[in-house]
């Protein structure tokens, strides 16, 4: 009997090889022999031409559900270590699942500097629906001006805004880098316009559109 082709069992196939490039396509010559994720492919193959295709689906959601987890660590190391005189919490990664259906890929860290009681937390965000207003806005300056105590702000030549409030304890810098990817730095305390840009400047704006979308 002709075997008919499931629609769903070829999205998954066709994530698996996605998943497998977005992790790094110049690295496919180096995976060991033993690599659980390409035995769980292979298992998902052999499932799917014996006719077992719940088994194969199982097999090759575990390889896009391991690959997308290597993506997140290798995502999480793009967000800067902490300044001189800073320290900074584990960085964490909201980019898999519904969520990541929904809100895009979001990675946070938070750096703390004691001596100063201050605190800033880093987010990016790539791929987010909301991120075509955000990208209105940086282009309306009337849009951003609406607020008094926002500015526009550009930084590397990249178009963000400044927010600060009325009483001077906490900054927030957003900035677009293309049309895909929204950085914010949310400061609290003692933090000076350099040292955020010190930053940003770690943050290698240049680079992060391809490590974070290919």
């Amino acid at each position: 009997m002709r075997r008919c082709f499931r629609p769903s069992l070829f999205v998954l196939l066709l994530g698996v090889g996605t998943a497998a490039a977005a992790a790094d396509p110049a690295n496919t010559d180096r995976i060991p022999d033993n690599d659980p994720i390409t035995e769980q492919i292979d298992a998902g193959l052999r499932a799917y031409r014996e006719g077992e295709s719940r088994v194969a689906i199982q097999a090759l959601q575990f390889a896009v559900a391991q690959i997308e987890e290597q993506l997140r660590a290798k995502q999480l190391t793009l967000l800067p270590e902490p300044l001189p005189g800073w320290t900074a919490d584990t960085a964490t990664s909201d980019s898999g699942g519904l969520a990541a259906m929904i809100a895009g890929t979001s990675l946070t860290r938070v750096y703390r500097n004691e001596e100063t009681d201050s605190e800033i937390t880093l987010t990016v965000t790539a791929d987010s629906p909301l991120l075509s207003m955000m990208s209105m806005m940086m282009t309306t300056p009337m849009l951003m001006q609406a607020s008094p105590a926002s500015s526009a702000y550009t930084y590397s030549g990249f178009r963000g805004v400044t927010e600060k409030d009325p009483a001077g304890n906490t900054t927030k810098v957003t900035l677009m880098v293309g049309t895909r990817i929204l950085i914010q730095l949310d400061a609290r305390g003692e933090v000076d316009q350099q040292t955020m840009e010190a930053y940003l400047e770690a943050l290698n704006l240049t680079g992060l559109e391809k490590a974070l979308l290919g």
